[in-house]
């Protein structure tokens, strides 16, 4: 089978909208693809799985010294509400958290840079602070050309306890900033739900080895305002390539290739799916995800949760086919890592854009534009290439273990050690 890059910019040009976890737009995303894979002659098997998440209800921040001025805000879901009349109290910038910041946080609401994380909740916490802010966007943006977004408090940091916070446009930041806003009321509050999202997986059974499984995945979901073209419609596309490829081609060992939904908040479909089918795991012997791909201006990586034999395979068998791609053992915040904690070792392929506004993730100007056939395409041939390799390997190339310095990694990239000492403390 010849790889089709006007048939996959197709397919992405079908999915180039947006498509939140849970919502009746990733459902349709979903139904694109199961309607691509029946064409195929295949049947998917689609699962539901039910994922937190709440509605917005009211967001605003209102300076009331020395000056007065009302700014939109959104509310952190799942985070704690404000009083329905709003929170008044101090207000504080702490621009990095150090020891000098955190004694200026107790009893105010504090504006901090970066994502919110659970390393900057603890201090907070800690600190006394009432409530938080984050900024996002960026100086350039009019409020005509920016979207606010709206952030999530993820169950790692609820595990510790939990405050009222809301994101704001940075423009509307510094505004505040420099105008030495010293007091401020915080209305922000939100209303729990529950959705429901969806993984689909289809199984080409292997001719001589069925037992031994090597999947592909890659999530179809996007965030809030952005159509995900680069992330992860191509890695979408690239998956159902391949799946065309070994339906045609009858694979030694079993494959199976998966779309997972709600990635984008948290590796959820990853995670509902690794729940769901745990005692099948000591089958898999690598899992290989695609997550973003196909810009134009960039630059193609894997990164290899395995041993360093793996990862020394990896690259030589990409210099060997004189594929240009950038070989490390790392992890990456992508569904591969629910697999890896598993102990399935897993390779991840990554088409980075430009680090200079060679491309856009997580914003409106994910669009399908900035990729091409031929990038798309150049991409979905190495990693069918190196899938092949695996699958077709009289004796797999490489151990079926997630070494110690991986597991570090990705136990602290999900934070066991704070949520196992979370629930001693409970």
């Amino acid at each position: 089978m010849n790889i089709n890059g006007k048939r996959q910019m197709e397919l992405l040009n079908k999915m180039s909208f947006v498509r939140m976890g849970g919502t009746a737009e990733e459902m349709a995303a979903a139904e694109i693809l199961m309607e691509e894979i029946r064409s195929i002659g295949l049947e998917p098997v689609i699962e539901e799985f039910e994922i937190e998440d709440a509605e917005l209800v009211a967001g605003q921040l209102e300076v009331l010294a020395p000056f007065n001025k009302k700014y939109v805000v959104t509310a952190y879901k799942l985070s704690e509400s404000t009083p329905e009349e709003g929170l008044v109290a101090p207000f504080y910038y702490a621009e990095n958290l150090t020891a000098v910041d955190l004694a200026n946080c107790k009893g105010k609401i504090v504006l901090v840079n970066g994502f919110f994380n659970l390393d900057m909740f603890k201090k907070l916490q800690k600190a006394g602070a009432v409530a938080f802010i984050t900024m996002s966007g960026t100086m350039l943006e009019t409020e005509e050309d920016s979207d606010l977004f709206t952030r999530t408090m993820r169950d790692t940091i609820r595990a510790f306890g939990n405050m009222p916070g809301a994101n704001i446009r940075i423009t509307d930041a510094f505004e505040i900033v420099a105008g030495g806003a010293t007091q401020v009321k915080l209305t922000a509050i939100n209303t729990p739900i529950t959705r429901t999202s969806h993984n689909i997986t289809v199984t080409i059974e292997g001719s001589e080895k069925p037992e031994e499984i090597v999947s592909f995945g890659g999530h179809f979901d996007s965030v809030e305002f952005s159509k995900g073209a680069h992330d992860n419609a191509a890695g979408s596309v690239i998956n159902m390539e391949i799946l065309r490829h070994f339906a045609e081609n009858k694979p030694k060992r079993t494959v199976q290739v998966m779309w997972y939904g709600a990635e984008e908040m948290g590796l959820l479909g990853s995670k509902a799916w690794i729940k769901a089918h745990e005692d099948e795991l000591k089958n898999h012997l690598c899992m290989i995800n695609t997550d973003m791909a196909g810009v134009v201006i960039g630059y193609d990586v894997a990164r290899v949760i395995g041993t360093k034999e793996a990862t020394a395979h990896c690259d030589a068998f990409m210099r060997r086919k004189g594929y240009n791609v950038g070989v490390t053992q790392e992890i990456y915040s992508s569904d591969s890592i629910p697999f890896a904690d598993k102990g399935v070792p897993a390779v991840n392929f990554i088409r980075f854009g430009h680090h200079v506004g060679g491309t856009f993730i997580h914003c409106r100007n994910d669009l399908a534009k900035f990729l091409s056939e031929q990038s798309i395409a150049k991409t979905t041939q190495f990693v069918l290439d190196y899938g092949i390799e695996l699958i077709e390997s009289e004796v797999f190339p490489f151990e079926r273990v997630v070494p110690t310095e991986m597991v570090e990694k990705v136990d602290k990239y999900l934070a066991k050690k704070e949520l196992a000492e979370a629930k001693k403390d409970k």
